[in-house]
């Protein structure tokens, strides 16, 4: 039976080979508003996996007032054109369609970055997320927007793009659509008519400078689920207008609001979350209109996709985020391997890092957005033959060993535990959105057993029998475990820690207290799993200045609405500093002292139980052990690691490699220690 994800569609006139695309995003990878090998590199592995539309340039923005705030393309001048065509080129080398999103931001932006200039809005009302109030647009601003768009399609045609998408999801065009913002008395304010009429002229101005050469789309708000603002029968009404209008070729139906944290949460939801949770709202629209319909929001594997498609609710669907994870999915899914493709977990880490500031990577591939330095496939080695021996099966350890087997060697995994997964084997028993990041470990188990890794479970061991298997190379994995004392001078033998609990040792019970000394999800992780086995009276208490202070959008609301759904009490900017029991007995209740980080107050409670995050210790004696008869003394060379480089060839060969990985050298992540395992070993 053909597969209805893999069958062509013509999208005005435009062929394309599937029914898969990735929707327009901006990961962080551009710094001049030009494509940069980087950025074009990430998009061509899609292109080269086998996907049919690929949408660069999320946010690409249009005019000056409009200042590109995560290394957004600019459209603003021609200086896109020459670079972009070479992107287009290499594209459309591998099969694949390519458009471009273009928008003014409006006042989803900041006044003082770019080129410092106040940002413009149908009425002065300011952004939760952005923060700064607009400027209420004036004829002139309208007249000049109407023209930039016009404009920024040109440099679209010059550059041999396949279409355009028009950005209309909080940001400028239905800024104006929107009673919450749209205030006006004027011609673009009142009736629905008006407030679209904005939209309708930079149509019609793209359209006529377009001429035929562009598919030209839009992608719009299915709901803003604001109090006040457009409701989903708002939102049908305006894709009916747009539709009836002749001027766009496709409707890219999206969720709610990105006006606040809490909507772009559940605009980008994140793991624990309901799986294509707007296809419903997407379905009224496709009722009610007859153009083609795109859509994109949490569509992380093959079976869901598919749904969408075969049901008639979309004509092509967006798995953005899924080939983040897997890029060669559509290549995979063609071949009959849809078994081998790695699933996006929705663990969110490439969205968080973008709204920390930071470039958006893959928690489960490292080479995402790294391919100049990380290649997506491994390939085989041409030398000899190689024993390597990983000892530790956790994420590292899991990556060190199938890339080395990827690479033709022979590979022993020994794993002291009678289950594969490390801390994210701990991690999954904290609540459902847990359990569905650590199903990476999956994927990983999954291949290690296809390219037939010697795994040994329950198999804890030390120098001797590492040596025994004559390994040429040995990887060194076995990650951490946490230490209070760390944390406490005093009372440490008194606290519990995070992996006592989600392993099942203690279940804490009445009052109890979770000092987070980590500000990510692990204490957070632990808070929730107290909060869904029933306990009432929780606090969580943390040096930083605020709970979460790692977690961004759409993680941070996330965890948000759990805490205060479970009415736990949240104490920022204290730090644990004694925990010591009120009595002889070990029932009696714990007398715990924080100190206020700023004023050195000192605050006490009485509590039952105490759980205490702070990451990991390494757990490295082995590798101490072992670097002693290593022919290279344990040393990775960081530049050749830092470069994706083979690490140095020793010619006095006298004893084997010796390298560790992971949480065996420091406590960080599971995307820093896959990528540890992948560039470490990918030439070996």
């Amino acid at each position: 039976m053909n597969d209805p994800l893999l069958e062509p569609f013509d999208l005005a006139g435009l062929r394309l080979r599937n029914r898969v695309f990735s929707s327009s995003h901006s990961p962080g990878y551009n710094v001049d508003g030009t494509p940069s090998d980087r950025y074009v590199r990430y998009h061509e592995e899609k292109a080269l996996g086998g996907i049919g539309l690929t949408m660069i340039g999320g946010s690409s923005n249009v005019s000056i007032d409009s200042a590109s705030l995560w290394g957004q393309l600019s459209f603003a001048t021609d200086a896109v054109i020459d670079p972009l065509a070479v992107m287009v080129e290499r594209i459309h080398g591998h099969g694949a369609a390519i458009m471009c999103q273009l928008t003014h931001m409006g006042r989803r932006n900041v006044s003082n970055d770019g080129a410092w200039l106040p940002t413009i809005a149908p009425s002065p009302v300011r952004e939760p997320m952005h923060r700064f109030w607009p400027k209420e647009a004036e004829p002139a601003d309208l007249e000049r927007v109407v023209a930039d768009f016009a404009m920024a399609t040109r440099r679209a045609v010059d550059a041999g793009l396949d279409g355009i998408e028009l950005l209309a999801t909080s940001h400028l065009l239905d800024q104006f659509w929107s009673p919450l913002v749209n205030r006006r008395t004027d011609n673009y304010g009142g009736s629905l008519e008006n407030r679209l009429r904005l939209t309708f002229e930079v149509l019609e101005a793209v359209q006529k400078t377009a001429d035929g050469r562009l598919r030209v789309g839009l992608r719009m708000l299915g709901t803003e689920d604001q109090p006040g603002g457009l409701t989903a029968d708002d939102c049908c009404a305006i894709a009916v207008s747009l539709a009836e209008s002749g001027l766009i070729d496709f409707l890219n139906v999206a969720g709610p609001s990105l006006a606040t944290d809490d909507g772009l949460s559940k605009a980008i939801p994140p793991a624990g979350t309901p799986l294509a949770p707007y296809l419903t709202v997407v379905a009224a629209v496709r009722a009610a209109t007859e153009v083609p319909i795109l859509h994109a929001t949490r569509v992380t594997d093959v079976a869901t996709a598919r749904h969408a498609v075969e049901s008639g609710v979309v004509d092509l669907v967006g798995m953005t985020r899924a080939h983040f994870a897997d890029p060669h999915l559509v290549s995979k899914l063609a071949r009959g391997e849809a078994d081998r493709i790695r699933v996006c977990v929705g663990a969110s880490l490439c969205i968080n890092r973008l709204h920390l500031g930071l470039d958006s990577v893959c928690i489960q591939n490292p080479a995402t957005g790294r391919e100049t330095t990380v290649p997506q496939l491994v390939t085989r080695s041409e030398d000899p033959k190689r024993r390597v021996v990983v000892v530790g099966g956790g994420p590292a350890g899991l990556e060190a060993a199938r890339t080395c087997a990827e690479r033709g060697h022979e590979v022993v995994l020994f794993e002291a535990q009678n289950r594969l997964g490390g801390q994210l084997a701990l991690m999954a028993r904290a609540a459902e959105r847990q359990r569905e990041v650590a199903g990476l470990i999956d994927w990983l188990v999954g291949e290690v057993r296809y390219l037939a890794v010697d795994v040994r479970l329950a198999t804890p061991v030390g120098v001797d029998e590492v040596w025994s298997e004559e390994p040429d190379v040995v990887v060194v994995a076995t990650g951490g475990g946490p230490d209070p004392s760390w944390v406490l001078d005093e009372g440490a033998d008194l606290v519990y820690s995070s992996w006592d609990v989600l392993g099942g040792h203690v279940r804490p019970f009445g009052r109890v207290l979770v000092f987070d000394d980590h500000g990510a999800e692990r204490g957070l992780a632990v808070v929730e799993h107290l909060v869904e086995v029933g306990l009432e009276d929780l606090e969580v208490a943390t040096p930083d200045r605020h709970i979460g202070l790692d977690l961004a959008t759409p993680l941070g609301p996330t965890y948000l609405r759990m805490l205060y759904g479970g009415a736990v009490t949240m104490t920022p900017d204290h730090r644990l500093v004694q925990v010591e029991r009120t009595g002889q007995s070990e029932d009696e209740a714990l007398r715990v002292v924080l100190r206020n980080e700023y004023t050195r107050v000192e605050v006490e409670r009485i509590v039952d139980a105490v759980v205490v995050e702070h990451g990991v210790v390494p757990e490295d004696a082995l590798f101490r052990a072992l670097r002693l008869k290593s022919t290279n003394d344990g040393v990775s060379d960081l530049a050749a690691l830092a470069a994706g480089s083979p690490q140095p060839v020793f010619l006095d060969n006298t004893g084997p490699l010796v390298y560790r990985i992971g949480d065996c050298v420091a406590s960080r992540d599971v995307a820093s220690a896959l990528l540890d395992a992948r560039r470490l070993l990918q030439y070996l």
